[in-house]
């Protein structure tokens, strides 16, 4: 009996990690994509403002309604990779609490904050969705290229929705882990150890490289 209620078990934490595992792949390309273009959106910006300082610098030929245009572009970079960043788990943690957790207790906390994060973000979605539609009906403009407000502040409740989204399969995960504190985690964010933190800034930083190369340079000097 034992071993047939584990088998059960196991069959049914592959088959519920399986179907999260299907939405969480279809959410990630959808929020790679957005955050593919808060990435151009940011090297835009780059460009336009290098273009504001060499022109009014050197020609004194300053962008038109420059201030306005980085208004205007700014939701995109600074909101269309909330989720994407949410699915990789780099938003800033405060764990003190959570690291003490082990096993089911540690999935029932994380539940609880995923829960707290809904609460705060559906609230952000009716009151941005709110400043949204007072500006569409008022037909809030620039001050100085009079450019139409409302569509980056309709990007602000869609970027919100798309992070409740997120938190609610995120929360799916976490559920299935408290009925399975065993299973293997699936649409759950993987929080990076202070040595993986530590591991992975060395890569990118390049120090890692370059410590391999003076390595091989050395050796290969010795066999000389």
């Amino acid at each position: 009996m034992a071993i047939s209620e584990t088998k059960e078990t196991v069959a049914g934490g592959a088959r519920s990690g399986a179907t999260l595992a299907r939405a969480d792949e279809l959410l990630f390309k959808f929020e790679s994509v957005l955050n593919f273009i808060a990435g151009i959106m940011i090297f835009l910006v780059m460009v336009l403002g290098v273009v504001q300082i060499v022109g009014r610098s050197a020609f004194n030929w300053p962008i038109p309604a420059y201030v306005d245009k980085i208004e205007i572009t700014m939701p995109i970079f600074a909101f269309l990779g909330l989720s994407y960043t949410q699915r990789l788990g780099g938003h800033v943690r405060m764990e003190i609490i959570l690291k003490q957790f082990k096993g089911r207790s540690l999935w029932i906390a994380e539940c609880f904050t995923i829960i707290v994060n809904m609460v705060i973000i559906g609230v952000l979605i009716i009151y941005t969705y709110d400043h949204f539609l007072r500006a569409f009906v008022n037909g809030d403009s620039t001050i100085d290229g009079n450019y139409p407000v409302w569509p980056s502040k309709l990007l602000v409740p869609i970027a919100f929705a798309i992070m409740f989204v997120r938190l609610s399969i995120n929360l799916l995960g976490y559920l299935r882990l408290v009925r399975w504190p065993d299973a293997v985690p699936v649409a759950i964010p993987r929080i990076e150890t202070v040595d993986e933190q530590a591991q992975h800034e060395l890569e990118t930083t390049g120090i890692e490289e370059e410590e391999e190369r003076i390595r091989s340079l050395r050796k290969a000097g010795g066999e000389r």
